[in-house]
């Protein structure tokens, strides 16, 4: 599971280091294998969008519902050519560090400094300059959609 937000940097060649704490974990769940692909919900589409990284198993459970989706379903079509076809495999090194790719790099907006925010089975990876906007968007209230569908939700 992960969770907690990492301010980290792009290196010159477009790679992330992976924080520590998350290492060992994506190690034993995944043998570094992961995917990166581009985010498809509504917080993370926008004028800077951001990018999932997801281990390979739960990759593949994603995949798994993707391919069930009817065929001729237009939004579905558009779903997996954007998510599945986005996707790249990539695998994390010694020194726990992640290639990603331009192309994706490009969509999400993305310069040096960016954001690893756990999402429990994944991660969102954000440029600075999005996730900044977006955090105040959260805590101006101005995003309030779907508010009424956690109203039993306690903490």
């Amino acid at each position: 599971m992960f969770r907690g937000i990492s301010s980290i940097n792009l290196d010159a060649k477009g790679r992330i280091a992976i924080p520590t704490r998350y290492r060992e974990e994506l190690q034993d769940c995944c043998e570094r294998q992961m995917v990166v692909t581009v985010a498809v919900d509504d917080k993370c589409v926008g004028e800077a969008g951001c990018l999932w990284l997801y281990p390979l198993p739960e990759w593949e459970k994603l995949e798994q519902t993707i391919s069930k989706l009817p065929t001729l379903n237009k939004m579905a079509g558009k779903l997996r050519r954007f998510v599945i076809g986005h996707a790249t495999e990539c695998e994390m090194d010694a020194q726990g560090r992640l290639l990603i790719p331009e192309k994706l790099r490009d969509f999400a907006g993305m310069d040096k400094h960016i954001f690893l925010v756990g999402q429990l089975n994944k991660f969102e990876i954000w440029s600075d300059a999005a996730w900044q906007a977006k955090e105040q968007e959260w805590l101006d209230g101005s995003d309030t959609e779907g508010l009424e569908e956690l109203g039993s939700l306690s903490f």
